[in-house]
């Protein structure tokens, strides 16, 4: 009985010196304090003026400048400090800010990565590599391509954002309302880098005079070949590539009225795609299938446009549109020689043993391929009023 006693407050004793070692032993070895860091929203990359330099503009946040909602404060000076450094690597760039400012950079925050035209036509696999390697950038971040310099888009305004970066990040997360521009995160961004086939896209982004401001505008979609700019997209045919890749989440489409004589706008409900592949004649062939839903939300003309006749025209000319927004999306991306559909994979994934034959040679069989669209619409109301509230129908 005894022995049994013994056994048993040896266990408790091993499991409380076993709890307070435990206990003990958590610390935040690694921690970092928050008035030690420089929180960066936005990082632009573009080519130094030295040779094989990088340029590196880092926009990091100034807390007490921004002021909390209600309670006023701040000296009305911006809540953002821009520094650029050079260097060797962007790394070694972000490092060296040290000299400039009296903390380090902090990436885990990092709202967007705006790469420059020039470092773009070079190729951004080597300037993207710390944001895929190191553990603190979060995959997140979205990728954007500067129609000119980087450092210049982090230098815009904003009427609605203190911080230009949160504007940018923002504008993506609104595309919904148009669907005409592609928002591409690092993740998404690199999966493509690593794809054999398949072509990278990112947003487009433009720096424009509004009076005295310089604001920040999406222009479309960047189009790479590999790693290298390749091209641009306009904002009609990046809706015909969001279509392909079933990314559409809404927007407007203006159509003519069945009697032509003015313009009508169809709003999109929601919208579905499927690309099928075939092998004709022992070359792969495509079917993309596009169903969309809307609303007939506005009109510029006078004409009763929920009859039977009208609603069915309404529909061809939306069919009608849509396809055309593809085919002009399909024809820049084969001018371009550029899989931004990754129609290479769908091939891949269903006919392997083609594939094999198709891979090495799949940059002189891509601007030849035949795709077949296929597009069904339905309308499904008018929204609030069924005729147009002009005179003529008042009377």
């Amino acid at each position: 009985m005894k022995n049994g006693k013994e056994k048993m407050m040896r266990k408790i004793v091993v499991c409380l010196i076993i709890i307070c070692g435990t206990i003990s032993s958590t610390a935040c070895w690694d921690r970092r304090e928050l008035d030690s860091l420089a929180v960066v929203m936005g990082v632009g990359i573009d080519q130094a003026q030295e040779k094989d330099k990088v340029l590196v503009t880092a926009q990091v946040i100034k807390p007490a400048e921004i002021s909390s909602p209600g309670k006023g404060g701040g000296s009305g000076e911006k809540p953002y400090l821009n520094v650029t450094n050079t260097g060797n690597t962007v790394l070694e760039t972000l490092r060296r800010f040290t000299h400039v400012i009296n903390r380090r950079m902090y990436l885990a925050h990092n709202e967007v990565i705006i790469l420059g035209n020039e470092v773009a036509r070079e190729g951004v696999r080597a300037y993207l590599d710390l944001f895929f390697r190191d553990p603190e950038p979060r995959l997140t971040a979205w990728i954007l391509v500067a129609k000119e310099k980087a450092g210049a888009v982090l230098e815009t305004g904003a009427e609605l954002e203190k911080i230009p970066a949160l504007n940018l990040a923002q504008l993506l997360e609104a595309r919904v309302a148009t669907s005409e521009v592609p928002a591409v995160n690092l993740n998404d961004f690199c999966q493509r880098l690593m794809s054999k086939t398949a072509a990278p896209v990112a947003p487009l982004v433009e720096v424009s005079d509004e009076g005295k401001k310089k604001i920040a505008r999406l222009a479309g979609t960047a189009v790479f070949k590999k790693d290298k700019l390749a091209g641009y997209l306009t904002l009609t045919e990046s809706r015909g590539l969001l279509w392909v890749l079933n990314e559409i989440k809404g927007g407007i489409i203006v159509v003519k009225s069945p009697d032509g004589e003015g313009e009508v706008s169809l709003e999109i409900l929601r919208a579905s795609s499927k690309i099928t592949p075939e092998i004709k004649d022992g070359k792969p062939f495509f079917t993309v299938k596009i169903k969309e839903e809307g609303n007939l939300d506005e009109q510029k003309c006078a004409e009763n446009l929920t009859t039977l006749t009208a609603w069915a025209a309404l529909e061809q000319n939306q069919v009608g549109v849509i396809r055309q927004e593809v085919k002009a999306a399909l024809q820049k991306a084969q001018e371009l020689n550029a899989d931004i559909f990754g129609l290479g994979e769908v091939v891949q994934r269903k006919y392997p043993a083609l594939w094999k034959e198709l891979e090495l040679h799949w940059d002189e069989v891509f601007p030849q391929l035949e795709v077949k669209i296929v597009v069904e619409t339905k309308l499904r109301r008018s929204s609030m009023i069924t005729r147009p509230v002009t005179p003529a129908a008042a009377d």
